[in-house]
């Protein structure tokens, strides 16, 4: 009850003050209204003020990019395989992100030949696909851990067979070529690739600055390399369709070996099964100019060494 009377002389007051309110406003401006703060007091105008001066703008969040679409990737892929002097047709293309200088970085198929890595720096860079490849597996092969860096993951450039194929057919590699890889570089800075053919001997394909340079896989075997997509069957077979149409057709062949050249031609050793065996010498164009039973060949090259040869019947010069 007391407190129902205190608020009624109160509000009588405050009724009396409302009153009186228009005659003082002819001669004073009224102030503006002050406002509550939370406990339900009203806050002085000062810092009504003081809040209003304090209280940061509204900012609107920046508009999202749009992320480039597969056309505009695939434009801008084929301006840097330009840039970097490549004639590569661009036919996919994928941004892979930006360098730590942030420039671009793309993997690009062309629609012929390997793709690349291209990186928009200057100066601008181009990595072959088949090259990446090539370079990994050689690292997996000594360190199966080992960090091989950024590959290229398009299937276009994955199928590197299709692009050593084509480098076979302009070498003028006569065989079906079924496996192949970049092996490394030769002693004058060349890209060495190495395919395999199906059923006969392999060859190393060399690009340098006036074309192909092939080395059958018998000869790099004396040159203390080896071709891992080349089996020895597949050796033999290649000397024995050579013997063809020679004194030493009949030979089945089951191991051959390449032994060197000179002015006359280039020795080639046919193991003969159990039934001896015979030196070739062939001229450039692999034709056999003359066969040589191993019992009558200990001087060319030294003899035969895949057979023991009998003895010869013969008679030794004098």
């Amino acid at each position: 009850m007391l407190n129902r009377n205190i608020m009624a002389v109160v509000g009588a007051t405050l009724a009396l003050s409302l009153c009186a309110a228009p005659a003082l406003a002819q001669d004073y401006p009224a102030p503006p209204a002050p406002q509550s703060d939370v406990s339900g007091e009203q806050a002085p105008a000062s810092r009504l003020n003081q809040n209003r001066t304090q209280r940061p703008a509204r900012q609107r969040p920046p508009a999202p990019v749009a992320a480039p679409t597969p056309e505009q990737i695939k434009a801008a892929a084929q301006a840097q395989a330009v840039t970097s002097g490549l004639s590569c047709q661009v036919s996919e293309a994928v941004l892979l992100g930006v360098t730590a200088e942030q420039v671009p970085m793309y993997e690009a198929a062309c629609a012929t030949g390997p793709g690349y890595i291209l990186v928009g720096s200057t100066p601008p860079q181009a990595v072959d696909c088949v090259i990446l490849a090539g370079q990994a597996a050689i690292d997996r092969a000594k360190d199966p851990a080992a960090v091989i860096g950024t590959q290229c993951a398009l299937p276009a450039n994955a199928d590197v067979l299709r692009v050593i194929s084509a480098y076979a057919v302009e070498a003028g590699v006569p065989c079906a070529v079924d496996q192949g890889a970049s092996i490394g570089k030769s002693t004058e800075d060349n890209i060495i690739y190495e395919v395999g053919c199906t059923g006969v001997d392999g060859f190393w394909l060399e690009k340098t600055s006036t074309g192909w340079l092939t080395t059958e896989c018998l000869k790099v075997l004396t040159q203390s390399a080896t071709c891992k997509f080349t089996t020895p069957a597949e050796q033999a077979a290649s000397v024995k369709a050579m013997l063809v149409g020679s004194a030493a057709a009949g030979c089945d062949v089951t191991e051959a070996r390449y032994m060197g050249a000179n002015a006359n031609g280039a020795f080639y050793e046919a193991k003969c099964g159990d039934a001896g065996g015979y030196i070739a010498r062939v001229n450039t164009e692999m034709a056999v100019q003359e066969v040589y039973p191993c019992a009558d060949a200990a001087r060319i090259g030294g003899g035969c060494k895949l057979t023991a040869a009998p003895e010869s019947t013969t008679t030794p010069a004098t």
